[in-house]
């Protein structure tokens, strides 16, 4: 771990996934005797916060965002409102520092949890995995997309097929996640491919070598972990601008922001970065330069040492 490895000593207890929504049908476990800090996720039950200990959380999401609300069902909206709202705000409230994974989640808390300070320290990857096979990338012939995860309207996933269509031939797509029933025109065009579940960390970053540029439509994200894992791969990542992805991307710099919901927005992006050579890879060289200093696993650790651990 991490935080072992930088002087830090550490342990991870894990809890049963019905922790969440029957706390109280799981034993708290008892804290190691030498641990003088407790860190949590945001939703985790107060039940199992020891409260000798002094407390960070971090918020991962921004879920209760209201561009989401349209995408959550019934039970699920009431289920987030009645239950998961009241544990962070708990939470949030009983910790001594609070940090979120990207400024447009710490806002989102603020105005739909509770208004306090919070502060801000990005999730970071492994670039040991996640890193270009070559120096100088050169774009395959079809031109690959790869558009890597859930198949959710709330990651923009209608938008694929048009795009794709209206790309055409020279450029190709490949897709992961399970389809519904109306999502089986995208499986009947010769150059979209569904390559199924990837399982791996090493496998997610041996895709991505194969690909050319990263697709991320989505309308809204908490943080945007597999952009940042692009990037470290040497990636140009064409995403929506927006949410958290707007502090992750620089336009023209290490990717493209698109107008969300835009087709031709991203059609003309992409075509752009096949089409021009130098900016294709101008931007694969700084993709991966800002996935290296901002959004590694080193960066994180070394920022929840300083910024948290240090200062309760």
């Amino acid at each position: 771990m991490g935080l072992n490895e930088n002087g830090i000593r550490s342990e991870i207890t894990w809890l049963p996934k019905r922790a969440e929504f029957l706390p109280w049908s799981v034993a708290i476990p008892k804290p190691p005797s030498w641990a003088n800090i407790v860190h949590t996720n945001t939703w985790i039950h107060s039940r199992f916060i020891p409260k000798h200990l002094p407390l960070v959380t971090t918020i991962h999401h921004a879920i209760h965002h209201l561009d989401v609300a349209q995408y959550k069902g019934f039970l699920r909206r009431l289920y987030h409102k009645h239950w998961i709202i009241p544990l962070e705000k708990e939470t949030i409230l009983r910790a001594k520092k609070v940090v979120a994974v990207s400024h447009f989640a710490a806002e989102t808390a603020k105005r739909t949890i509770v208004d306090v300070p919070i502060g801000v320290i990005y999730n970071g990857i492994d670039t040991n995995i996640f890193k270009p096979k070559t120096r100088i990338k050169q774009c395959k012939k079809p031109f690959r997309i790869l558009y890597l995860g859930s198949w959710k309207l709330l990651k923009g996933v209608n938008l694929l097929t048009p795009i794709i269509k209206e790309l055409g031939k020279d450029f190709e797509l490949y897709y992961t996640g399970s389809l519904s029933s109306s999502d089986k025109e995208i499986a009947r065009l010769p150059n979209a491919h569904n390559i199924g579940y990837i399982k791996s960390e090493e496998s997610i970053a041996e895709t991505m070598n194969d690909c050319d540029a990263l697709i991320l439509p989505s309308r809204s994200e908490g943080f945007g972990l597999v952009a940042v894992e692009a990037m470290a791969c040497g990636l140009p990542v064409v995403a929506s601008n927006g949410s958290s992805l707007s502090e992750i991307i620089q336009q023209d710099k290490n990717g493209c922001l698109c107008e969300k919901d835009n087709i031709s927005d991203f059609v003309k992006s992409i075509r752009r970065l096949a089409e021009n050579r130098r900016l294709y890879q101008n931007i694969c060289i700084e993709s991966e330069r800002v996935a290296k200093n901002k959004f590694s696993h080193h960066t994180m650790i070394k920022n929840y040492i300083s910024e948290c651990y240090f200062k309760i």
